[in-house]
């Protein structure tokens, strides 16, 4: 993974000293456990503070009618989140759940303004991350209207391989994969679906997968693959 893609970078700056001190005066660690299945927030909630992943997985969703979950994005080890936190949210509209034993630490409010003051572009960092979230629900609204299925799981696949993945000679490996039904729910489709092409694509050797990580052969073929399905051909 580049370091254009982790939030772990912020122009030479050590984002997990900032955001988790090893010492901190006058406060106690800001770190914060909570058990697989717990929830970090949930909707209607005082929108007051940010959060930095340093261990496990995170999904952000909200609910629909009847209460049917939307699940937005899945976030793992040096991601933010909360952050609209700082716009002047008010009240949380998401819920954000821990998929996994996970440890956040927690800034407040008030805290990231002096941290605003203290660390020169990380205002500019958070608006990167507000954006290319902004974006990437716009992708994912225009994928779910005008491409089929396979073609969404493609993509998923691709971008998690570009975001998450890290090179092993040709391949890219991704450690955490997600497991069949959490990428029915990012794609909206069905976990039978999922399955179907995955064993596809396992099958024509394409992929490799299992609980824990997944190996993309080669995720420029792949790419080119799932451009070609998107335009039917």
């Amino acid at each position: 993974m580049s370091k254009a893609q982790s939030f772990w970078y912020l122009e030479n700056i050590d984002v997990t000293g900032i955001f988790c001190p090893k010492k901190q005066a006058m406060s106690p660690s800001p770190k914060k456990k909570f058990k697989r299945g717990e929830y970090i927030y949930m909707p209607n909630q005082e929108s007051d503070k940010l959060y930095f992943l340093t261990e496990g997985r995170v999904r952000i969703g909200s609910y629909g009618e009847a209460g049917k979950e939307l699940t937005k994005v899945v976030l793992t080890s040096g991601e933010v989140f909360g952050e609209l936190a700082i716009i002047g949210e008010g009240k949380r509209r998401d819920f954000a759940y821990a998929m996994e034993d996970t440890e956040v630490c927690v800034i407040t409010n008030s805290e990231m303004t002096d941290l605003f003051k203290s660390h020169n572009g990380l205002y500019l960092f958070f608006m990167n991350i507000i954006g290319n979230r902004q974006l990437d629900m716009e992708r994912r609204l225009e994928s779910l209207i005008f491409k089929d299925a396979r073609t969404r799981i493609l993509e998923f696949i691709v971008e998690i391989g570009r975001k998450k993945g890290q090179r092993v000679g040709f391949d890219t490996l991704v450690k955490k994969f997600f497991t069949h039904q959490e990428i029915a729910n990012l794609t909206a489709t069905s976990r039978q679906t999922v399955t179907t092409i995955l064993n596809e694509l396992r099958n024509n050797n394409q992929i490799t997968f299992s609980r824990s990580r997944l190996m993309i052969r080669d995720i420029d073929a792949l790419e080119t693959e799932a451009a070609l399905s998107a335009k039917g051909k």
